[in-house]
């Protein structure tokens, strides 16, 4: 993936994409750069705009904020709704510890 996200990054600084300098985002990032790797992902993108596959794939934007948006929520919890989930968990893990007993004898 390192290697698609150093692609990306030199698309968005307006540099071209080739093996010299994926090798060298790579490397800076800490990665020990795959040469064949390196060559087989220039010559994928050789034919692609990556403009239009990033507007064609909207969806994939659209879902990377949602994690975010739902951390507020559980931090808005109140504590007796903790409480009874942290009951009917350890409800759930009794319950499933006895069906253990009964497999063992």
């Amino acid at each position: 993936m390192e290697y698609v996200y150093a692609a990306m990054l030199l698309h968005k600084a307006g540099k071209e994409i080739n093996e010299k300098n994926i090798s060298e985002v790579l490397t800076a990032a800490g990665v020990n750069a795959d040469s064949v790797r390196v060559k087989a992902l220039v010559a994928s993108l050789a034919e692609v705009d990556i403009e239009e596959a990033i507007k064609t794939a909207p969806t994939m934007m659209a879902a990377a904020p949602a994690p975010a948006a739902a951390a507020p929520a559980e931090e808005e919890k109140p504590a007796e709704k903790e409480e009874k989930d942290e009951e009917e968990e350890s409800k759930k893990e009794e319950a499933a510890m006895e069906g253990l007993g009964a497999l063992f004898g």
